[in-house]
């Protein structure tokens, strides 16, 4: 008896192999391969990368071509199969029934003859057009369907964590630029809140209205504000990695005592709610003075004393140097991380006047040394001057870290952008981990508070990833992400991990992704990283990696309700981020190779903005690739 569905112009043939969700189809002999045309629309049958539906019942399974050809044939017919029959074969990613409802996995799978069907538009719009649905924001359109928006679900994109990967000039930039801007629409989401940690500072073009730029030495032209981090809200170990080096021993003893009894002090002067001297510990996000904690010790175990008989060593017994009139000098300056001048040791048999080194057998000279050198080096005024959050000798600053914890994820505006490309680059590692543990940290203690992440959640944005994720770190910044990877789904903080090699990122962290936007990759290491990482089976559609276009990509994981193949839309000029490439040759662009310079040459400009280390003003460029 002949089937009726093989009169339908959308079969295509029947499965004839099925090893999981992986389904090998015999194509008929009248299907048409190539170009096919339906109700006025086009069809591609047969490419990799498009949809197929098998029908079983009231249950339709879906799935995606990843091989056709002559590769596609089961391997035990492989020498026998004549070669007028055609193969594909289908990885199966979700079903849906014939109300249009899909849902991913499968709840059975298909028989051997099951009809397979070529997923037509109208298809298409059940699985993928719910632009109405408010939880969905677009991004591009499908490749194979320009009418039909690639939505994202931002409830699964911000709490199970995304990885946008590709090469350079594939467009990461701009479509993390499109994803920021389409999150932040104040009409849709007044609430949001994305935190973008920003390396080379590329995005405060791109979002100057949507975000709050804070950036060490801000523009004042730009509306950036300062950038401040202060070093007592770090954890003991964060602080050393910055300040001093790792101590160890006794050494390590005295500096946490040390800094426990300053803290202690400033509480003692302020009482501050949720802490007490009892449950207060070094680690504690307590103020005190980093100024005053390098003074003591290195007076503890430099400065030298008169010898007096009864009287223990002290201030009161410093041997200060003296000016020609016979006076002490001053004894130092503890803010600027100026020490006091000491006389030198005198031991003279028979002399009265005995001056002998401190009693004190620390041995952290040269910590102190490298503690000092900070503290007066102006480019770490951001952690150790951090404006309105230094504290006086006393321990006590102007504001406490609620106004600081308000700017970066409480302010007007929906989007924060840490411009961390003025922090020197020895520490960059170091204080991205302490950023981001200082954001986890307080968002996991209020996390059933209104300002807390279960109520209003929070995404964070990493670029350049593999700067500080790599493979088997176990540096603070690594340890922060994996922190929020593993955990930050429960108390709503999400990550968007963005790198240009995959391959050089901590396998735990992109396991972790649930979500995958994979744009062009060449490298055969960093095509093998993504397609283990991405929660989807779909090997043969991850080989196109290498020949998307630039804005083209690869959408899977639990963000979209299908694998999708996608065409971002662009964004105008000003919507860009400052990371285009720049131009050789144009007739627009005055600084081209083909055009003579008009202007004289003004180097002075140059090392100006070198010393300030504040770049102008981008450009807009009208070739832009990223």
């Amino acid at each position: 008896m002949k089937n009726p569905a093989v009169d339908d112009a959308t079969c295509l043939g029947t499965v004839e192999d099925v090893r999981g969700a992986t389904v090998s189809v015999v194509l008929n002999e009248n299907t048409v391969t190539g170009l096919l045309f339906l109700d006025g629309h086009g069809y591609r049958v047969g490419q990799v990368g498009s949809f197929v539906r098998i029908s079983i019942g009231y249950i339709n399974l879906f799935g995606i071509v990843s091989r056709v050809g002559a590769g596609a044939v089961p391997e035990k017919l492989a020498q026998t199969e004549p070669y007028g029959r055609r193969w594909m074969t289908v990885e199966l990613v979700g079903e849906g029934n014939n109300k249009g409802n899909f849902q991913r996995g499968l709840s059975l799978y298909p028989t051997i003859g099951d009809i397979v069907y070529l997923v037509t538009e109208k298809d298409l719009k059940k699985i993928y057009g719910r632009p109405e649905e408010p939880n969905f924001v677009q991004i591009g359109h499908l490749a194979s369907a320009e009418s039909i928006p690639t939505l994202i679900d931002i409830n699964k994109l911000v709490t199970r964590h995304s990885a946008v990967v590709g090469a350079t000039g594939a467009g990461k930039s701009t479509t993390v630029a499109n994803l920021l801007f389409s999150l932040s629409d104040e009409n849709r989401y007044p609430s949001s809140r994305i935190v973008v940690l920003d390396i080379h500072g590329e995005y405060a073009h791109a979002l100057k209205d949507r975000a709050t730029v804070f950036r060490v030495n801000a523009r004042k032209q730009s509306k950036e504000q300062e950038l401040c981090i202060p070093y007592w809200a770090m954890t003991f170990d964060e602080l050393l990695s910055v300040a001093t080096g790792s101590l160890d021993g006794k050494e390590r003893g005295a500096v946490i005592e040390k800094i426990t009894e300053l803290k202690n002090e400033s509480l003692a002067v302020a009482k501050r709610k949720g802490i007490t001297k009892d449950n207060l510990t070094v680690d504690s996000p307590v103020p005190f003075s980093i100024h005053k904690l390098w003074f003591d010790l290195h007076c503890e175990i430099r400065a030298t004393h008169y010898e007096k008989k009864g009287i223990p060593q002290s201030k009161e017994t410093w041997a200060l140097e003296k000016k020609e009139d016979g006076t002490e000098v001053q004894l130092g300056n503890i803010l600027k991380a100026i020490s006091p001048k000491f006389r030198a040791i005198k031991d003279v048999k028979d002399d009265p006047e005995k001056i002998r080194l401190s009693q004190s057998n620390l041995n952290i000279g040269n910590a102190l040394d490298s503690l000092a050198a900070k503290l007066r080096d102006p480019r770490f005024d951001f952690l150790f001057k951090p404006g309105s959050w230094l504290p006086n000798e006393k321990g006590l600053p102007a504001s406490d870290l609620d106004s600081l914890l308000e700017s970066w994820i409480g302010g007007p505006k929906p989007i924060t952008i840490l411009d961390l490309s003025g922090i020197p680059t020895s520490i960059l590692t170091n204080l991205i981990g302490t950023l981001l543990r200082i954001i986890y940290d307080s968002l996991f203690w209020s996390r059933n508070l209104p300002e807390g992440g279960r109520e209003r959640p929070l995404l964070i944005v990493l670029e350049e990833a593999h700067t500080y994720l790599g493979q088997g770190d176990q540096g603070p910044a690594a340890s922060a992400v994996k922190r929020i990877v593993k955990e930050g789904r429960k108390y709503g903080i999400g990550a968007m991990v963005i790198s240009q090699r995959p391959a050089e990122v901590d396998s735990t962290v992109l396991s972790q992704c649930g979500t995958f936007f994979a744009m062009r990759l060449s490298n055969t290491s960093d095509r093998g990283h993504v397609t283990g990482a991405a929660s989807d089976n779909l090997s043969g559609l991850f080989d196109m990696l290498p020949i998307l276009r630039t804005g083209e990509m690869i959408i899977t994981g639990e963000a979209v309700h299908l694998p999708v193949r996608t065409v971002m839309d662009p964004p105008s000029k000003d919507r860009k981020p400052d990371s285009s490439d720049p131009v050789v040759y144009d007739e627009d662009n005055p600084g081209g190779w083909n055009n003579k310079r008009k202007a004289p040459s003004n180097y002075g400009e140059v090392i100006e903005v070198w010393r300030k280390q504040q770049p102008m003003s981008p450009r807009i460029v009208i070739n832009d690739k990223e």
